[in-house]
């Protein structure tokens, strides 16, 4: 299958917030987000937007903890591979049972730490910090699983430019 992809901006903190409730529309009954971006870059605000949207409550970096769970209208499972040293600390975590669950959103920052454990399924965003908090931002679909969630959310995004 041919890689599928857009380029987006953000202008601002709330425009990056207003991508993460997209994610959160689109992605309500299961979905596999993998972020990548320096620090800063605006991973944690852009999963703020999608806690927020899905009445989950406030959202934060899992830099220390690893992993946040959010519960509101859908399970948000919030890693964060940031600190990890090895894939075998991603079985002390549990996060490949937890990204087997379906009806469930996964979210994964950096996730390009160990990308032979992503599930081949997924929405994979990448952040580029700019000039005064401007985002650029590529969003690529891997696999078939989120095609439908995929096209929707390119439809979405069109409202932010």
């Amino acid at each position: 299958m041919k890689e599928k992809n857009f380029l987006i901006y953000t202008n601002d903190p709330i425009q990056t917030k207003h991508l993460g409730a997209f994610l959160g529309k689109v992605g309500h009954e299961g979905i596999v987000i993998c972020l990548e971006g320096d620090l800063g870059a605006g991973k944690t605000t852009l999963t703020q937007g999608l806690a927020a949207f899905l009445h989950c409550g406030s959202a934060s970096s899992p830099t220390f903890n690893l992993m946040n769970i959010y519960e509101g209208d859908v399970p948000i499972y919030h890693f964060d591979l940031y600190r990890l040293n090895s894939e075998d600390d991603l079985y002390e975590i549990g996060f490949y049972e937890y990204v087997q669950e379906d009806g469930e959103i996964i979210i994964i920052e950096w996730s390009d730490r160990f990308p032979s454990s992503i599930p081949e399924d997924n929405l994979y965003i990448r952040i580029y910090e700019q000039e005064n908090n401007r985002r650029k931002i590529t969003v690529t679909l891997n696999g078939t699983k989120y095609q439908n969630q995929y096209e929707e959310l390119k439809k979405l995004c069109q409202s932010l430019q």
